[in-house]
């Protein structure tokens, strides 16, 4: 392998996110490099650039470029209750001591287009709690935001929406809270209601709330060791005393150094609770 072009392909890149944080305060500079490589490839094709700096050039003279580059960046996949074992340790551990609070506060991070704040209202709805709490769903692309927002969706997507929320201990059925209209479904606005959306980094920002949970799923896969661990002290630091933090099925705690903070709750659904000191 050339070396020297190795060097050059880093270079640019290191350059490239360098570009991205100065001028569009995004920072993917603790991302996992491979992952923002094979992200960055999908945004050149798309663009037309047969180098990273080319993309740069076009990103920095380009109004309409940095969109294509952002959603290259933040490829959303989300689906409606994924990983139904997750949800049914919620059911399981979790609901119960949320029931024992006057309101509750949710923090949905990394939301993407929204199925899993919608799924997670849903939860609470079923469980009895959802009139007294708030979903706050993040994310750091306004386009993908827009879409959760509006709680839309392709109505080919519903049989494994279904699939999953009956498979995550359902009381109800999932028809009770949509509304289907030609080829999309629409989610129940009272669901909304209870949903706040909004732009936050776990790149960059800090802890913007006190909450009782924290679902922060599939997120970590994507950062590079450092920024896993700032994002998992933003959790911690988020959560009220005894407050629970879900991750990802491929993700862990294991290598972090706020281990010790959380005691782990349900091994195979990633389920934790932030430890009791006094």
């Amino acid at each position: 392998m050339d070396t020297t072009a190795v060097t050059n392909v880093d270079l640019e890149l290191e350059l490239l996110l360098e570009a991205i944080y100065r001028r569009f305060h995004y920072d993917f500079r603790r991302y996992a490099r491979a992952s923002i490589a094979r992200r960055l490839e999908t945004a050149m094709m798309r663009l037309g650039c047969a180098t990273l700096s080319a993309l740069q050039d076009r990103m920095l003279h380009d109004a309409g470029a940095f969109g294509v580059v952002l959603d290259a960046l933040t490829v959303p996949v989300s689906e409606m209750f994924r990983d139904p074992a997750y949800f049914l340790a919620l059911r399981q551990h979790v609901v119960p001591l949320l029931r024992t609070y006057p309101s509750l506060r949710i923090w949905v991070a990394g939301c993407s287009t929204g199925e899993e704040a919608y799924s997670m209202a849903i939860l609470l709805r079923e469980e009895g709690l959802l009139a007294r709490s708030i979903v706050y769903a993040t994310d750091i692309n306004p386009r993908t935001l827009a879409v959760a927002e509006a709680g839309v969706y392709d109505v080919a997507r519903v049989p494994g929406f279904t699939r999953s929320h009956q498979q995550s201990g359902a009381r109800t059925s999932l028809a009770d809270h949509y509304t289907a209209a030609y080829d999309r479904v629409v989610f129940d606005t009272t669901l909304r209601r209870h949903i706040v959306f909004s732009d936050h980094s776990l790149a960059t920002d800090s802890v913007f709330a006190e909450v009782h949970l924290v679902s922060c799923r599939n997120v970590l896969i994507y950062f590079d060791g450092d920024l896993q661990a700032r994002a998992v002290g933003l959790c911690h630091d988020a959560l009220v005393r005894r407050g629970f933090l879900g991750l990802g099925d491929k993700e862990s705690l294991r290598f972090s150094p706020h281990r010790q903070a959380f005691d782990e709750i349900d091994r195979g659904a990633r389920l934790f609770q932030k430890k009791d000191v006094r």
